[in-house]
Order: C-alpha cells, then structure tokens, then sequence
C-alpha cells in the first residue's frame, strides 16, 4: 500500500514539473498560441537589413511594440514583414529604419511615428524606409578614401 502512494505522489510532482516547464519554455521564449489574435502584421521594403535578425525588436520611443517575423528578398530588395502589437496605432506616413542598440550591439527596427490620422492596418505597407547602416563600409570608405 505504501508502495502505491509514493508512486502517485512522484506521478503528481513529474507531471506539475512538466507543465511548469512548458510554462517556462513558451514565456521565455515569447511563443504564445493566441499570438495571431494580439497583434497585426506590416510590412517594410529596404534597401540594406544587414544584421538584422528574424525575432529583433520593433520600437517607438524606445518602446517595444512588436517584432520582426519574417525577412525575405524580393526583387533585391530585402522586404521585412513585422508583428506589431493590437493597440499600437501607426499612421501610414511613419518611417522604419533599421538602427544599433549601442556601438554593437544587436540590430533592431524603430519606427519613428508621422503626423497623419490615417492609420496602416493588418496588411498595410511602411513606404518610408531608412536601410541599416554598415560599420564595415563605412570604416572602408574612410580609410580607402582618405588614403587618395
């Protein structure tokens, strides 16, 4: 009889520890499965998106209101689509540009917010875009160029 009960009680505590490890797993991760109900997407077309990385923050005023879900090329433009949360509103002549957080920092995506009352829905395109600036070229700019 003894037996039986601490079989059952390991029983409990395995199956408790498993669903707080996926518990753990989906809010570290940031995975939720009614994610698709909570945001919209937009999308961004740049000339540059070097370093930036699927899952980078999307940010106004140094705020997080999304993030990159997908990166693709299109007609050697690089096209980003982004999640952005449900009640951020922005208006459809804000600009996206690709910045660093610090000097190396990881790259992430700022939307600097327009002065228009029409706002960009599920679907909608960001026109305005500034790409990422490259460190290497430019260090390679300035070296080679001055060297003239």
């Amino acid at each position: 009889m003894r037996k039986v009960n601490t079989d059952f009680l390991i029983g409990i505590f395995l199956i408790i520890g498993f669903f707080c490890f996926v518990y753990l797993s989906m809010r570290l991760g940031e995975f939720s499965p009614f994610a698709a109900n909570n945001s919209y997407s937009l999308t961004a077309d740049f000339d540059n998106v070097s370093g930036l990385k699927e899952g980078a923050v999307v940010e106004i005023a140094g705020v997080r209101i999304g993030k990159v879900a997908r990166i693709s090329l299109n007609d050697d433009r690089a096209t980003i689509r982004l999640q952005i949360d449900k009640g951020v509103k922005i208006g459809d002549d804000a600009i996206a540009s690709i910045r660093t957080k610090g000097i190396i920092g990881d790259k992430y995506v700022r939307i600097i917010p327009g002065g228009s009352e029409d706002f960009l829905g599920d679907g909608g395109r960001l026109d305005d875009t500034e790409s990422a600036i490259d460190l290497e070229e430019l260090v390679s700019k300035y070296i080679f160029g001055g060297m003239k």
